[in-house]
């Protein structure tokens, strides 16, 4: 075994100082061991090797590693066997595959079993850098989200969800927490995408109903001839099927907050009795000749001018000044670009735990295109970018395709033939290896995935 200590020197071209990581090389040749403990050696804070499993285990249980690089072949336990064992521990940090006979079964296992990346010997030393850098940011990405949650917590006082720093935020936090202990009527403003049900749950879990239900309704996706039953209830036989009396969900709502979402969609006899509600809180179930008296506290939240809804005679005037008591406009995110990093850290953490996957480092083109893009969906389209880079394993260009960063920040482009390599891998370990299901997911011939492979040096195809 060997160590090799570096003084402070920065990092690869990401950004990144590695002088806060430590490695332990593992590799039953001395030749390799030393190649790559040199060349990480002046960059990284620590690093170890170690010429098998055995050895290595006995450095792990002493020392903390970011990342390991292991040989697949080794005397004794292979490394495969030893990264199985390791996940099983539940131990998270990165592992880079190295091997010199790979074959597609063998990439497939080291996909499966958590690899973070998978390199075949010759390899040169900006693979090996490029492959360690890409660990070093996602190790980053999992220290920042612990800073980030933290920070997210004091900003926003216990908001739950409420996620940013910057002043539209804060500003929406301050007036959440002024209004949820009041009775009043709240209609939240917005476009479609920024979260106005996130406002609403924290307004209800803010108040002093926080005990009773939070009842959704999303009045666009209920049709015309069921809604009023939705909300109203009905008693047995009011209707062809009615078979059984049903409350509705106003009443599920007692005590609570009833939320009605996109609350421009209600149909205009609906408005009207929704009016009555508010007067005179009082419902009467479909079939029923029987008022209910219930208590609730109505939000409501609609992407659409309203007011403009009233004069295009679309939308009750009367309804529209019962709902808007006090309204909250909550922003879009091209108005609160600052808060980027700190969402994407935040949909990272919740996805990739509930995924079981490695969190997707944010290089700096990413964010560059990140900062310049509109976001038309807001924070739904942004969740849903994240979601589709743990899917795929990179943040995929083509999503922002509007943009056009700027040439002159010194952005390190990763190579598009690794980012091929890794997807093309995935989708072959998703379908099994079945390489003719791939290629159709693809959207590619198997001679191409068959050129490719061999391209890589992978074989057995």
């Amino acid at each position: 075994m060997s160590a090799a200590r570096a003084p402070s020197v920065a990092a690869h071209a990401g950004g990144t100082d590695w002088q806060q990581y430590s490695v332990l090389v593992v590799d039953d040749e001395e030749g390799m061991r030393s190649f790559i403990t040199r060349a990480l050696g002046s960059r990284c804070g620590l690093v170890e090797a170690a010429d098998s499993v055995e050895a290595a285990q006995k450095l792990f249980a002493r020392l903390h590693f970011d990342l390991i690089i292991l040989d697949i072949t080794l005397p004794g336990r292979s490394g495969l066997e030893w990264l199985n064992e390791l996940r099983e521990q539940g131990q998270q940090c990165d592992v880079i595959l190295i091997t010199a006979f790979a074959d597609i079964e063998t990439a497939i296992h080291a996909l499966r079993a958590g690899a973070s990346d998978f390199i075949l010997k010759p390899f040169r030393v900006d693979q090996l850098m490029n492959a360690v850098g890409r660990c070093f940011d996602r190790a980053g990405l999992l220290r920042e989200n612990y800073v980030l949650r933290r920070e997210i917590a004091r900003q926003t006082e216990g908001i739950e969800g409420m996620v940013g720093e910057s002043a539209p935020v804060r500003e929406l936090a301050n007036m959440l927490r002024r209004v949820a202990g009041m009775p009043s009527t709240v209609l939240l403003t917005g476009e479609s995408g920024v979260g106005k049900e996130v406002a609403a749950r924290a307004l209800h879990r803010m108040s002093a109903r926080a005990a009773a239900p939070f009842v959704p309704v999303n009045c666009g996706a209920i049709s015309a001839e069921l809604i009023e039953s939705e909300l109203f209830g009905h008693v047995k036989g009011a209707f062809t099927g009615a078979q059984d009396n049903y409350p509705g969900l106003l009443f599920y709502a007692q005590g609570g907050t009833l939320f009605l979402d996109e609350i421009s969609e209600l149909p205009a006899a609906m408005q009207t009795k929704l009016l009555r509600v508010l007067e005179d809180r009082m419902i009467r179930p479909v079939g029923s000749t029987r008022e209910v008296p219930v208590d609730i506290r109505v939000v409501a939240a609609t992407n659409r001018d309203l007011a403009a809804e009233v004069r295009a005679g679309r939308f009750r005037q009367d309804l529209f000044y019962r709902l808007d008591v006090v309204r909250i406009a909550i922003p879009p995110l091209r108005e609160r670009r600052e808060d980027l990093k700190l969402l994407v850290a935040h949909f990272m953490t919740q996805l990739s735990s509930r995924f079981g996957v490695a969190p997707i480092p944010l290089d700096r083109e990413t964010v560059t295109r990140m900062a310049a893009y509109d976001w038309p969906g807001n924070i739904r389209e942004l969740r849903n970018l994240v979601e589709r880079a743990l899917i795929l394993g990179y943040y995929p260009a083509d999503s922002l395709t509007s943009l056009t960063p700027p040439q002159d920040m010194g952005v390190e482009r990763v190579a598009l033939d690794e980012i091929e390599r890794k997807h093309i891998l995935g989708v072959l370990a998703a379908c099994g290896g079945n390489k003719s299901e791939a290629a159709r997911q693809l959207g590619v011939s198997r001679k191409t995935i068959e050129r490719k492979c061999t391209q890589w040096g992978i074989t057995g195809i």
